[in-house]
C-alpha cells in the first residue's frame, strides 16, 4: 500500500510524535533517523571474504536521467581488489596510495582499516563484489581507517569516479557533509539525523529500522487495527523504531498510541499485564531488544504483537516458543534464501544475521550504483536482497519494504495474507 506524503508534514509529525513518546515513556526526545547498520553492530575483527562467481544480475529498470559529469564509460572485467590494509592501529597516512591507473568510474569507499567497523565493511565489500562479478563490471575499492573518509573521497574523485558508494558509518557521512565541496553521485549507506539536509548529488540507501516501523504500521492499519500500544525501552535503535511506527500510524489516521516503558521487575511486569488488559489494544509494538521481547511476551495476552528484526538474530532455540506469534520484518536475503533474484550469489556463513544483512546491502548497493552510472534515474524501483526498494527523488533516499515473518511453533514462517 503506497501513501503519498509531504516531507515537511512528515518531519513535523515525526518530531511532534517523538516528543510525545518521550514524555509518555519518560525518555529523552526520540530521534527517528536511522543509525548505521555498522555503527549499531558490536566491535568486530576484520576478516576477508572472497565471493565466488554468480550468473549475471539484471539491473533495475531506469527512466530518463539527469546528465552526469563527462567521464570514461566503465569497462567490463573483474573487480579491482582493495589495497592492502595497514595494521589496525596505523594512522590514515599509513594507508597505501592507489597505484596510477586509468580512471575507474565506480568506487566503493569503506572503513576496511577500522578496528571497530572493519568486519562490517568487509561484509558490505563482499556483497558488492559478488554482484559486480556477476555483472562483470570494473570498479575500485578505496579503504580508509577511522577518521580517513574525507581523504578516501578525495582519492575517489582523483581516480575519476563518477559514482561513489559510501560512507558506511554515520559519523563518516557527517564528516563528508561538513567538509562541503562538490561530490560525484554518492550512494551513502547510512542516514543523517532527522532534519539535516543532504548535499546535492548524495542519496541514501540504508538498513533503516525506521522502514520496518513504517511497514508494520501500514500492515496493522490495513489489517483493521484501530488501537495500538507501544512497549518501549531506552535503546536508541528501538526508540527510532517506535517513533517511525507511531509517526506512520498517526499519518494514516490512527489515534495516539498508548505507551508503556518496559520495567523488568516481576511486579512491574504483572502491572503491565493488568494495564494492557484495561487498554485492550488491537496491536502491541515491542520496541525492545530480542531478550526483552522474550521476557515480556507472556504478559501481553492474546493480542497481535510486532517487533523489530533484531529479534531474528539467531535466537536460542529455547526462546523461540516464548516468541510464538510475534511478527517482524526481515530482508528477503534471510527470509527467502532461494529467491530468484539472488539465489545463485555466493552466500558466506558469517554466523551473524547483522553481517548477513550488511552483505545483502552490498549486493543492492551495486545495483543502485549501476543505475546511477549515467546520472539520477527518473524512476528506480526493484526487488533487492534487502527488500523492495523505491527511490524517492524528493528526499533522495530509498524506501525499503521487507518480508513480514512470525514465530510459529518454534519456527520462523511467513505471515499469511497480504
Amino acid at each position: 500500500m503506497k501513501v503519498c506524503r509531504s516531507d515537511r508534514i512528515r518531519r513535523c509529525l515525526d518530531a511532534a510524535l517523538a516528543s510525545l513518546l518521550a514524555l509518555l515513556l519518560g525518555l529523552p526526545a526520540l530521534c527517528v533517523a536511522q543509525s548505521p547498520g555498522a555503527s549499531d553492530a558490536k566491535a568486530l575483527t576484520p576478516a576477508s571474504t572472497a565471493p565466488g562467481p554468480a550468473p549475471p544480475a539484471s539491473p533495475p529498470s531506469k527512466g530518463s536521467r539527469e546528465p552526469a559529469p563527462p567521464a570514461s564509460p566503465p569497462a567490463a572485467g573483474t573487480a579491482e581488489p582493495a589495497p592492502p590494509l595497514p595494521p589496525k592501529d596505523a594512522p590514515e597516512s599509513a594507508l597505501p596510495p592507489s597505484p596510477a591507473a586509468e580512471p575507474v568510474p565506480l568506487a566503493l569507499v569503506l572503513p576496511l582499516g577500522s578496528p571497530v567497523y572493519g568486519r562490517a565493511a568487509e561484509a558490505v565489500n563482499a556483497g558488492f563484489a559478488a554482484a559486480a562479478d556477476a555483472a562483470r563490471l570494473r570498479y575500485g575499492v578505496i579503504a580508509h581507517a577511522d577518521g580517513g573518509v574525507a581523504a578516501a573521497f578525495a582519492r575517489a574523485g582523483e581516480g575519476g569516479a563518477r559514482v561513489v558508494v559510501g560512507p558506511l558509518v554515520r559519523d563518516d557521512l557527517k564528516a563528508i557533509v561538513s567538509a562541503g565541496g562538490e561530490l560525484p553521485w554518492t550512494i551513502a549507506l547510512n542516514q543523517l539525523d532527522e532534519g539535516v539536509v543532504l548535499p546535492p548529488r548524495v542519496y541514501t540507501l540504508a538498513l533503516a529500522v525506521d522502514s520496518e516501523g513504517v511497514q508494520v504500521a501500514r500492515r496493522a492499519q490495513a489489517d483493521g487495527a484501530r488501537t495500538v500500544a507501544i512497549i518501549g525501552s531506552d535503546n536508541p535503535l528501538q526508540r527510532r523504531f517506535a517513533g517511525a511506527f507511531a509517526g506512520e500510524w498517526i499519518l494514516l489516521g490512527g489515534s495516539a498510541p498508548v505507551t508503556f516503558r518496559l520495567q523488568r521487575a516481576p511486579d512491574m511486569l504483572a502491572l503491565l499485564r493488568r494495564e494492557l488488559a484495561k487498554a485492550a489494544p488491537d496491536v502491541v509494538l515491542l520496541a525492545v531488544s530480542a531478550q526483552d521481547a522474550t521476557l515480556v511476551k507472556p504478559y501481553l495476552g492474546p493480542v497481535i504483537a510486532y517487533t523489530s528484526s533484531q529479534v531474528n538474530d539467531r535466537p536460542p532455540a529455547e526462546s523461540l516458543r516464548d516468541l510464538d506469534d510475534v511478527r517482524f520484518v526481515e530482508i528477503p536475503w534471510l527470509a527467502d534464501p532461494s529467491g530468484a533474484g539472488y539465489a545463485a550469489l555466493p552466500r558466506p556463513d558469517y554466523g551473524s544475521a547483522t553481517l548477513d544483512r550488511l552483505y545483502a546491502l552490498g549486493v543492492d548497493a551495486f545495483r543502485v550504483a549501476q543505475a546511477f552510472a549515467d546520472g539520477v534515474p527518473a524512476r528506480l524501483e526493484f526487488d533487492g536482497a534487502t527488500g523492495h526498494l523505491t527511490l524517492d527523488r524528493s528526499s533522495r533516499q530509498f524506501f525499503r519494504e521487507g518480508t513480514l515473518l512470525q514465530f510459529r511453533d518454534g519456527e520462523v514462517v511467513p505471515v499469511a495474507g497480504r
